[in-house]
């Protein structure tokens, strides 16, 4: 599961810095599958008030993070015709390292506990049952959901101004 983990943070790491292509398929996929993981922990929070409390919060402050992204995204075409845009690194940064820093907080603290569980007693707590993890967890959810939402709105507005008679970016 380590490596696992690690290789997807670099993989977003990665994606933060420098030019991107616009791949509309690929962000259409990825919002569908952050609006879903958002929605399956939603209705895993309405058995838990406190934790659907932390994702709604997190949502709603992604989603203003990723309109804040969106106007300092900058947005280009190359000379083969190619759209592409340009991320704020330090978003992008910022949301990785609270994610990486929550999730290795919760492992620090629940492990002990689970190794200290007698067999056969349910008492271990669960790793995402905290309100401030579903918080960082829905602060990811809104921002990627809203920044690739504008991505693809902006992007659709940038080709229909090509299109048109002298269009010019």
């Amino acid at each position: 599961m380590v490596p696992v983990m690690g290789l997807l943070v670099w993989r977003r790491v990665r994606s933060q810095f420098g030019r991107q292509p616009i791949r509309r398929g690929r962000m259409l996929v990825r919002i569908a599958i952050f609006a879903l993981l958002g929605v399956l922990m939603a209705l895993f929070g309405l058995r838990h008030p406190p934790l659907l409390e932390g994702l709604l919060g997190g949502v709603v402050m992604g989603i203003v993070l990723g309109m804040v992204g969106l106007r300092l995204t900058r947005f280009e075409r190359r000379a083969d015709g190619g759209d592409g845009y340009i991320p704020n690194p330090w978003i992008g940064a910022v949301l990785t390292a609270l994610l990486v820093g929550r999730l290795a907080w919760r492992f620090a603290v629940v492990m002990p506990q689970m190794t200290a569980v007698e067999p056969g007693i349910s008492g271990a707590p669960a790793l995402g049952y905290s309100p401030l993890t579903m918080l960082v967890f829905g602060l990811l959810v809104g921002y990627y959901v809203a920044y690739f939402s504008g991505l693809l709105v902006h992007h659709r507005r940038f080709e229909r101004a090509q299109a048109a008679p002298g269009g010019g970016a």
